[in-house]
């Protein structure tokens, strides 16, 4: 006996099979089933249905007020129930939004009062999220600094280094490398116009986001400070088109490895005593100094001395040279000069031609501290130092 289809066993059975056509739906219509969907999914990822709140993802809030336009409308309650395993349209309705029946994601955008320029949902425009409000309102919150008299010396130093050339800036952008991470104790950045210095960083804790941050005590150079977190300073610096990291100190400017137009293969740091006779130089002869650099002869240097206002129009002993190679030798000079001005001597003096002279290269600093800080300079540590003009010797910040 032949095998009977399926179909002959039903003919026999007296059963007729009407085919089934499948509903067309209308471009409304998808799109309302696939708006449907990602809640959906939502839900089955979270637990949770979408919620309302400015602390939420943006489109978690996209979801919750399309989830409360669909609950609104009979048509999306009829086409969508059957697909309501999860029971998300028996929720209690919200109070109704006035709209179009067309629920398009760019007209829940403009729902949540936020304007999208393009119909692509990931990309908003003119819309600071909650992270960089609250950034921007650490960075504003700031308070003056009780102690910033024990700071300043690191701003002044700080300024002198970057005019020296010691320290250099560096646009703060994100393709630097720069991690939250590698904002340390110590450093310096220019924020808003001011040079800001991290002087404490408080314990590592886990964000909402899953990410590590800690609380920093951040001194600024007008005095002021704020307590703020470690992304809130670098979403600012980040923002702020002038923010810029300032380069830790090395010798580099000094003693380059590249020779520019006024780098010289070899240069000698000199220190003079003068002979002269003006009382202020009678009194304190041994610890008024001129220190200079020059590519040349100290001696040719110093051959016409007491025709020279810049040496006090006098004869002058050289008591100490300490020769350098590869050194920018302007920069290296006004490094000196710049870390003794709290010394440098204020006299006048009147040139062979009688006109009133005002020399800037001779400070009352003892030799011993400027054998100091040239040893400071030589190893790359001079930016740790200030020179104390009371003790008459460099102190460490």
């Amino acid at each position: 006996m032949p095998e009977l289809s399926d179909k002959d066993i039903l003919d026999a059975l007296g059963v007729t099979v009407e085919s089934v056509k499948k509903k067309a739906h209308t471009a409304r219509e998808e799109r309302i089933i696939a708006g449907f969907e990602e809640i959906q999914k939502f839900v089955e990822e979270h637990g949770h249905p979408p919620a309302h709140g400015e602390d939420n993802d943006i489109f978690e809030r996209l979801y919750a007020v399309r989830l409360d336009r669909i609950r609104e409308q009979e048509d999306c309650q009829s086409l969508l129930g059957p697909l309501d395993h999860q029971g998300l349209l028996s929720g209690e309705t919200p109070v109704p939004i006035p709209a179009s029946n067309d629920i398009d994601d760019t007209t829940l955008l403009a729902e949540l009062g936020i304007g999208a320029e393009t119909a692509d949902i990931t990309k908003l425009r003119h819309v600071r999220s909650n992270a960089e409000k609250r950034a921007a309102e650490e960075i504003a919150n700031r308070q003056k600094c009780e102690d910033f008299k024990y700071f300043k010396p690191l701003f002044e130093q700080v300024q002198n280094e970057l005019d020296t050339g010691v320290r250099t800036t560096r646009k703060f952008v994100k393709d630097t490398g720069l991690l939250k991470a590698d904002i340390v104790v110590g450093q310096f950045f220019i924020l808003g116009g001011q040079i800001a210095y991290v002087a404490e960083v408080g314990e590592m804790t886990r964000a909402p986001n899953g990410e590590f941050d800690a609380r920093l005590r951040v001194i600024y150079s007008n005095g002021t400070e704020s307590n703020l977190l470690r992304r809130s300073l670098q979403r600012a610096l980040y923002k702020d088109e002038s923010g810029r990291r300032i380069t830790d100190p090395s010798a580099g400017p000094l003693f380059a490895s590249d020779v520019d137009a006024d780098d010289s293969e070899s240069g000698t740091i000199y220190v003079l005593r003068s002979n002269s006779d003006l009382p202020i130089v009678n009194q304190n002869r041994d610890v008024i100094h001129k220190i200079g650099v020059t590519g040349g002869s100290v001696e040719r240097r110093i051959a016409n001395a007491k025709l020279d206002a810049t040496f006090l129009m006098a004869e002058v002993e050289v008591v100490a040279t300490y020769e350098l190679y590869n050194i920018n030798r302007v920069k290296l000079e006004n490094l000196i000069h710049k870390f003794f001005s709290p010394a440098r001597l204020e006299t006048e003096i009147k040139d062979r031609f009688g006109n009133p002279i005002k020399p800037r290269e001779w400070f009352l600093v003892p030799l011993d501290a400027i054998d100091e800080a040239v040893k400071r300079i030589q190893d790359g540590t001079i930016s740790e130092y200030r020179y104390d003009r009371s003790t008459a010797s460099l102190k460490h910040f």
